[in-house]
């Protein structure tokens, strides 16, 4: 934790102060900071600390989440199996929960794919559905590759719309290189790099002319399509990074939309403008459910002296399709469920009670927990803190304030009961700014609730797995998930603690752009039925 001008000054007045009793700055100092006059221990952080260390259940919780149950985007039965997972975790651990229904989902299971090209050769293509993709019902769809045409208007685009009919469009750029900008500067010589960039960003330029030329948002392009008799529709989102690709949901009705990597839709899109006619052969077997439940899993240790008050973890369990949300949000899940376990086992009745939400639908605008903000309106009068795990797989890097006026004398006095080697590397920012709608802990701050997104270090976060096809099991790092348990649990611990319910007044936010005042984020309202984004 990083210290400001204020505190240093307070040091100063405390060394001052105790000149005259004979007790050194630097043992208080050292106290403070974790130095080699260290502070007393608290026995509930030891225990705490050894509890996480000693008996970690990070590596059990993540195959049983990740690979047994799998990505869990809303509406699926694999969602549904996460909620009942995490239910018998808790109930497992003695820790009562229940699954609270906050709306309903289109419902979706993806079944197997197979994508192959039969000519004018023979390949197997890597790629997969798009999230709540039509399905050809277990049929086998060959057919022809085209892509979009360069066209001078939208009048063009209308005339060549018939040539799609049977056949697979691409509705994505080429990409020039598969190689992340990274490997380029480690190899390439400066001119070909600068090249490079020159040339993508030409080609990049191109293609959004063309894709304006259709008179279209470019999601409006694939049912356009469809309308028009193509069998299917292909993009390639590609990360930026070698073998990652985004995946996201389908906007088609009719036709199956489908990923394919980066190295294979080059290939079709290479043959297909020099006029090889190339061919696909698909065939995918998934099913619409019609509309199913969606539920938050809410678990709770009570309080023994403040039952009514509350300190909330907060993760959300839904995650996209490309892999398996490990790092989105697989390990904010596994670690608030941790933290849970951990509290329970070294500290079974708190002053206050802690209530777990795995929120659902998250992906798809912050639904779970804003509608747990609405339907829980006694919960939110009186909830002490939100901490939210949301980033990554990285050990905590950065607490802001959230634009509470007062999170830094109360955030200050939790993070100094933390060992300072979880702490030491932790940049702060109070008051800080309230956060716009990134993630769940958003929910809680524009309801006047003190949330804090507890931020981790990248891992490469953005461009490795964050809603792409990469995003697996294997990209966890679980020494840094057991410091964030360790962080979590002492921050809960010390919030549940605390004598009374913390100072909630906000900061007055700075003007903006125009010199209009700042304003704080409105509550806003969750979707609570919806079909694919």
């Amino acid at each position: 934790m990083k210290l400001n001008g204020n505190r240093i000054c307070q040091f100063k007045k405390i060394a001052f102060l105790l000149l005259a009793t004979g007790i050194s700055y630097s043992t208080v100092y050292a106290q403070r900071m974790g130095g080699a006059a260290s502070k007393p221990v608290d026995p509930v952080v030891e225990q705490i600390v050894n509890e996480a260390k000693n008996n970690s259940e990070l590596e059990l919780l993540a195959f049983e989440l990740l690979d047994v149950v799998g990505p869990r985007l809303v509406g699926t039965p694999q969602m549904t199996h996460a909620n009942e997972w995490a239910l018998k975790t808790f109930q497992r651990w003695g820790i009562s929960a229940k699954n609270q229904q906050f709306g309903e989902w289109h419902g979706w299971e993806r079944g197997i794919s197979h994508i192959d090209m039969t000519y004018p050769r023979q390949k197997t293509l890597a790629g997969t559905q798009l999230a709540w993709s039509p399905t050809t019902k277990g049929k086998a769809i060959e057919a022809e590759v085209i892509a979009l045409p360069d066209i001078k208007d939208s009048v063009s685009f209308r005339a060549w719309l018939p040539k799609v009919k049977g056949k697979y469009v691409m509705v994505s750029m080429p990409q020039l290189t598969g190689r992340p900008d990274a490997n380029w500067k480690e190899y390439g010589t400066p001119e070909s790099y600068a090249k490079m960039q020159r040339l993508r960003d030409s080609l990049g330029a191109v293609w959004n002319e063309r894709i304006k030329a259709t008179g279209l948002a470019p999601n409006s392009i694939p049912s356009v399509l469809e309308d028009a008799g193509a069998v299917g529709v292909l993009s390639s989102y590609w990360s930026g990074e070698f073998g990652a690709n985004k995946i996201f949901g389908a906007r088609t009705h009719k036709a199956p939309s489908l990923d394919i990597s980066l190295e294979d839709y080059g290939i079709l899109y290479r043959l297909a403008e020099k006029g090889y006619a190339p061919k696909i052969k698909v065939e995918t077997s998934s099913k619409h459910l019609g509309n199913v439940p969606s539920f938050n899993t809410i678990a709770e240790i009570k309080g023994s002296q403040f039952p009514d008050e509350y300190v909330i973890l907060s993760a959300h369990l839904d995650s996209w399709e490309g892999g398996s949300g490990a790092t989105d949000n697989g390990t904010g899940t596994i670690a608030m469920m941790e933290v849970a376990r951990v509290l329970k086992k070294v500290l079974p009745n708190p002053k206050r009670t802690i209530l777990v939400g795995l929120w659902g639908s998250e992906e798809q605008g912050l639904n779970g927990s804003r509608s747990f903000v609405l339907d829980n309106p006694e919960v939110i009068e009186k909830t002490q803190a939100v901490f939210n795990l949301d980033n990554g797989t990285g050990r905590v890097a950065n607490i802001n304030g959230s634009g509470f006026v007062h999170a830094y004398d109360f955030m200050g006095r939790w993070l100094e009961a933390v060992p300072s080697e979880i702490t030491k590397d932790i940049k702060t920012q109070f008051p800080g700014s309230p956060g716009g709608g990134g993630s769940d802990h958003a929910s809680f701050v524009a309801a006047g609730v003190p949330g804090f997104m507890l931020s981790s270090l990248s891992w490469g976060y953005f461009s490795n797995t964050w809603h792409t096809n990469l995003d697996t099991y294997d990209k966890i790092v679980f020494d840094d998930l057991m410091s964030n348990v360790i962080l979590t649990a002492i921050l809960t611990y010390k919030a549940s603690e605390e004598p009374g319910l913390v100072n909630r007044e906000k900061r007055v936010l700075p003007t903006d752009a125009s010199g209009k005042p700042g304003t704080w984020p409105a509550i806003r309202q969750p979707r609570r039925t919806g079909v694919g984004y």
